[in-house]
């Protein structure tokens, strides 16, 4: 009862805190009906038979997809592996390289712009966000985070600054359906899921909270560029972009895990507490504001700010390493936070992603830097407070 109440006002927290670094507070249009929907679609995916079934019938189609990108990993690294071993780097990065080959074949055809530009619609006239900005947050879930910008290049020109922050704050709030499947070889599908719907609707009301604006409905047009290339050309260029992600997570996770050891040590040398022990006592209150018991706190804590710090691939890998200690209720609390781009190497990325489209909106998206990933921090505890309030 105490983690329901805990998970309650942890919600309360993150809205307020939001408020209270509106760019503009007097902008604030309070929109209750999109908590209203995570409540009802947190319910629904964790709680019913229905969700059981939605969620079974995606990540069986995962476990599918994951099994013919085998195939083709066999084929190239037979022999590598040692016999029972589960590299990580072959049994969870490498099948990014096909399901991007899936996106990119959905892509040529049109059937993922026509889509997304219809879901993107009907969330217009739900979240009170232009069309654009509601296509965004569901192009950004499934495109990626830089990829997303690519479709609408053309009109980068001529967004304003309000405008930048949204779609770039959106976009970090989210995650890339091409490494999807790999969250689901590390935690419970059930809570990848979750977690996916329940940030965009997130990402949608911190944002009108941190970053409130009235658009003209003459701006409001959305136009998604469409590719010329013959459909070998794009699938060649999906498939390298699939491996160039596989490469740079594996990069960034021996970088950041050999750089997180040398810190535990020096920290432990220094004061007998490692770096990640001293970042789990940070973040512990969060950790309990968001329903987690407090005798878990300080290591759930930790998994949090190694998130923030490095990427959730590296936490989610310290989360399957700790999960005998936590509970139930814990590890679905963590693994829904745990699930999006909010890290500091994504202020990089974004803004790298859009100066390479356009320079000035480039400097636009690096001048916000921390403050996204401030707003997509508080969607990820937005999201993990929601399912500690649901969670029985």
């Amino acid at each position: 009862m105490l983690q329901h109440v805990m998970s309650f006002i942890g919600i309360i927290v993150t809205l307020a805190v939001a408020y209270i670094f509106s760019y503009d507070r007097k902008k604030v249009k309070v929109r209750p009906q999109l908590i209203i929907l995570q409540l009802i679609f947190g319910f629904l995916l964790m709680k019913t038979k229905l969700g059981n079934v939605v969620v079974g019938g995606i990540a069986q189609g995962f476990e599918y997809l994951l099994k013919y990108a085998n195939e083709g990993i066999n084929f190239v690294f037979a022999g590598i592996a040692n016999k029972g071993a589960a590299p990580f780097f072959l049994n969870v990065l490498l099948p990014i390289v096909f399901i991007s080959a899936l996106i990119g074949i959905l892509q040529h055809f049109r059937i993922l712009p026509m889509l997304m530009k219809g879901i993107g619609w009907l969330l217009s006239k739900v979240n009170g966000l232009g069309k654009l900005e509601s296509y965004n947050g569901i192009a950004s879930a499934i495109l990626g985070q830089s990829e997303v910008f690519i479709s609408v290049k053309d009109q980068l020109p001529y967004f304003n600054e309000k405008r930048m922050y949204t779609l770039c704050a959106t976009a970090m709030s989210t995650v890339s359906m091409s490494i999807v499947g790999s969250y689901m070889t590390m935690i419970k599908p059930a809570y990848v899921v979750t977690a996916l719907v329940l940030n965009l609707f997130g990402s949608f009301i911190i944002v009108q909270l941190i970053n409130p604006y009235e658009l003209d409905p003459s701006e409001d047009i959305l136009e998604v560029e469409q590719s010329d290339q013959t459909f070998f050309e794009m699938l060649g260029e999906y498939i390298l972009a699939g491996f160039k992600v596989a490469i740079n997570v594996a990069a960034m996770l021996i970088g950041f895990i050999a750089l997180i050891a040398m810190l535990n040590a020096i920290f432990h040398a220094i004061c007998g507490l490692t770096f990640q022990e001293l970042l789990g006592y940070i973040f512990a209150p969060f950790a309990f504001l968001s329903g987690i018991p407090w005798h878990e706190a300080v290591n759930a804590g930790n998994i949090m700010a190694t998130k923030l710090v490095s990427n959730e691939f590296v936490a989610m890998s310290e989360l399957v390493h700790l999960m005998p200690e936590f509970s139930n209720r814990t590890q679905a609390i963590l693994s829904t936070f745990l699930v999006s781009f909010a890290n500091f190497s994504s202020i990089g990325i974004i803004s790298g992603a859009v100066g390479s489209l356009n320079s000035n909106q480039g400097k636009v998206a690096a001048k916000f830097g921390l403050k996204l990933l401030f707003g997509a921090t508080l969607v990820s505890f937005l999201t993990a407070s929601i399912v500690g309030l649901l969670f029985v």
